[in-house]
């Protein structure tokens, strides 16, 4: 990427302009989850689409969701005409809160994706203007940029005027968005989203955003959540706009807003979970208006669905550095309005009977795993059970069975948030047996062994790696011990593995194997043989189909079945 410009001195409004980041994700058309997707609408009829459009605004001015722009001459920017009680024209935003109009006129020349180019000049051939805006940007100067990464675009046409502008361009449009000023569309392949300038609020204890168009790049980038989001390149030309000094604050590692947070976090509540998001992603820190800002918003995030908050938990804890996002949540207090059993885990300690830092504990253990969204997860609530099982005994602290308990605890919080049933049981699976390896230093069976792998089933690697995460001990002993340990038993799984096929475990006959022999009709009593045939399986290890016949003979005299 070819960079060509003079450094400038860039300003934000309210103070701090030496601060951090921002971004407006995806229109929340998908907040409403029972409001099916559309589909691409591919070779539409114009007329039928025109109508279908012209009914939906009719629709969403009725509803005062979505207010076009007046047809009025334009009105001085933000900011700069105020009235004697200190707000400006417009908006009614106080005065100290509006950003000052500081970028340059042209700025950088910046090399961008081609297709982003090409739907440039279309949009300029018509008489509009085109940026690229949001993470495509920051991560063009990460150099993040992927060839198949979507695109993110910000115009002055209306959603109408877009959908002329790509049709006979585009493969296919999508319509989701529509009422929220977005119109969809994919092109070779790619995502790209092209949106109206706006600005949007959410109405207190709402939870759908009203918006309105807004008049330029400038006052739509304003309404971003970060600086670092707020950046943006003007297409064809590749000019790049920097009003609020995101690259400044990216090259810093510091995450602030364009606007105060406050006018921000209004804005959307998430962007409050978005900005621990970001701590863990891009390893910034926010900047103390920002953090304050959240300690005194948090319970606004309540307005907020649950499939939000999931999509930014999930990408927090799939980061480079979740250990930060956490942190930044649970010293905020937002972690008490969606996840409470994190900040729970700050346990007080008992003066006499100290234990580990249980919440610090669960920092590193979620840090210690690879990046996967079930394995994350499993760390982040394994120990969530501890807070309600701790007893002071004359031995000590004690969890007993925490466990058990933080696995049902697990099951709830994750139904609340929406996760899908398998990620749900997954979890839930993963917690309740994060446990089970502690016993093998006592000494386990090869029949122990093929239990163990039995009832991990398909998460055994990852509850492996759990357990080994779970050894956060600073005893170089102890963890020496324990790393043997888990050597040893992974060694003992390859090779029983080789010689059993633990992978497909299961009785040596079938059901209509046994109530052949045994002459019994389908019910409860061949599901007992069979569990019996199980259970001897996983004690010997591989049976013939003579020897389990015996054993059942011998099991149906022993119920009296013969």
């Amino acid at each position: 990427m070819e960079l060509v410009f003079e450094e400038r001195t860039l300003e934000r409004a309210g103070g701090h302009h030496d601060v951090a980041e921002g971004h407006r994700g995806p229109v929340e058309a998908a907040e409403d989850p029972g409001e099916p997707p559309l589909g691409p609408v591919e070779g539409h009829d114009p007329s039928h689409e025109a109508g279908a459009l012209e009914r939906e605004q009719a629709q969403d001015e009725a509803e005062g969701r979505v207010r076009e722009r007046p047809e009025e001459p334009e009105r001085p920017r933000h900011g700069s005409t105020v009235h004697a009680e200190g707000r400006p024209e417009g908006r009614g935003y106080p005065s100290g809160v509006m950003p000052r109009r500081t970028e340059p006129e042209a700025g950088a020349a910046v090399e961008v994706d081609p297709l982003a180019r090409e739907l440039g000049e279309r949009f300029r051939a018509v008489g509009h203007e085109l940026y690229l805006v949001g993470g495509a940007v920051r991560d063009l100067f990460l150099g993040r940029a992927r060839a198949d990464q979507e695109l993110d675009f910000a115009t002055d046409a209306t959603p109408h005027e877009t959908i002329r502008v790509l049709r006979g361009w585009a493969d296919a449009l999508y319509m989701v968005g529509v009422r929220f000023g977005t119109v969809g569309a994919r092109k070779e392949g790619r995502r790209l989203e092209i949106t109206t300038f706006r600005e949007e609020v959410y109405p207190e204890d709402q939870r759908k955003p009203a918006v309105t168009f807004a008049r330029d790049i400038r006052t739509d980038l304003s309404r971003r959540d970060f600086t670092i989001n707020a950046m943006a390149v003007r297409l064809p030309e590749g000019t790049f706009r920097d009003p609020f000094g995101g690259l400044r604050d990216l090259a810093a590692k510091r995450l602030d807003t364009p606007l105060e947070p406050e006018v921000s976090f209004a804005d959307d509540p998430l962007r409050m979970l978005r900005a621990a998001r970001f701590a863990s992603q891009l390893e910034v820190t926010p900047v103390p208006r920002v953090v304050e800002a959240m300690r005194r918003m948090r319970d606004r995030i309540r307005i907020v669905s649950a499939e939000r908050i999931k999509e930014e938990l999930d990408k927090l804890l799939l980061g480079a550095k979740p250990s930060r996002g956490l942190e930044l949540v649970v010293e905020t207090g937002l972690a008490e309005e969606f996840l409470p059993e994190l900040p729970a885990l700050k346990l007080e300690q008992d003066p006499v009977h100290k234990h580990k830092d249980v919440l610090r504990h669960t920092y590193a253990v979620v840090e210690r795993c690879e990046p996967d969204l079930v394995l994350r997860l499993a760390a982040l609530l394994h120990d969530i059970g501890k807070p309600r099982t701790r007893q002071i005994t004359p031995e000590g602290v004690q969890f007993l069975h925490h466990d058990v308990v933080g696995a049902r605890m697990a099951r709830e919080r994750l139904r609340a948030l929406r996760y899908p049933n398998e990620v749900v049981e997954d979890v839930a699976r993963l917690v309740e047996m994060h446990l089970r390896f502690h016993t093998y230093r006592a000494g386990w069976s090869d029949s122990a062994v093929r239990r163990y792998v039995r009832d991990a089933g398909h998460l055994l690697d990852r509850l492996n790696q759990l357990t080994r995460a779970d050894c956060t001990t600073r005893n170089p002993f102890k963890a020496r011990q324990l790393a043997a340990a888990q050597d040893e038993l992974e060694e003992r799984i390859a090779r029983l593995a080789e010689q059993e096929n633990l992978q497909a475990l299961r009785p040596p006959l079938d059901g209509h194997q046994v109530m052949e022999q045994l002459g019994i009709p389908p019910g409860p009593l061949v599901g007992e043989a069979l569990d019996h045939l199980m259970e001897l399986r996983l004690e010997r290890g591989p049976m013939s189909e003579e020897e389990a016949r015996a054993a059942l003979e011998a099991w149906a005299r022993e119920k009296g079945l013969r």
